[in-house]
């Protein structure tokens, strides 16, 4: 496997997109946890939180393996404050699937038996947002090799606008199910609501940071 070192000399983005690579396997488990949370599956629900935790933990230790190796005579086609503010909003990412993980574990049968609103399409809107972020950062390498100009940058450009459009979308949900939580449940246990509140908040997150990871390649346009 090639370590970080060596990816920078393969290409200066490699190392973020591996990152992204390590990030992207927590939310493909948060979207497992999220089917076994609907099927009442305790046993397969804490098998998946660990293995997110675990992931997450990976990410970490890829996150400071980049910073260690981040070559301060290297030429970057961006600043390097940009390149380590993406990187860190990316691996912000997988500490949300680890807390969200966190959040369930704290009552799992109790949540499994009283999802309050359609927390399955909230979550799948809001992931829908993190993939789009995630191809933009995969589009990287075509934007360096057109020196982020030209019809690569258009490209870009126009999956950050889509990326911002759905994520209005899953705002607008959130509100929604928020809504819907307020005036459905307001007799069940308070601990219980509590619990819901945090995790709607932070599915929402996860559509919220993912087009900031989506706009910060934007402005990096911006400025060539």
């Amino acid at each position: 496997m090639l370590t970080i070192a060596k990816l920078f000399g393969k290409s200066p983005f490699a190392p973020l997109q591996t990152h992204m690579n390590r990030v992207a396997t927590c939310i493909e488990k948060l979207s497992k946890l999220f089917e076994a949370l609907a099927k009442e599956d305790l046993e397969k629900l804490e098998r998946l939180v660990k293995e997110i935790s675990d992931l997450e933990h990976q990410a970490d230790i890829t996150k400071n393996d980049i910073r260690n190796h981040l070559p301060k005579s290297l030429f970057l086609p961006m600043d390097r404050s940009h390149f380590l503010n993406i990187l860190a909003i990316q691996d912000s990412i997988a500490d949300l699937a680890e807390n969200i993980g966190f959040l369930i574990m704290l009552r799992p049968k109790d949540l499994a038996t009283s999802i309050p609103v359609d927390v399955q399409s909230l979550y799948k809107k809001n992931a829908l947002v993190f993939w789009d972020a995630r191809q933009v950062i995969a589009e990287i390498d075509e934007l360096l090799e057109s020196s982020f100009g030209g019809i690569e940058a258009e490209k870009v450009k126009a999956m950050v606008e889509q990326t911002a459009h759905k994520e209005h979308e899953a705002d607008c949900m959130y509100r929604n199910c928020m809504q819907q939580l307020f005036t459905q449940n307001t007799a069940q246990d308070p601990v219980l609501f509590y619990l819901w509140i945090k995790i709607i908040e932070e599915i929402s997150n996860l559509s919220r940071i993912s087009e900031k990871l989506a706009n910060r390649i934007r402005m990096v346009l911006e400025l060539k």
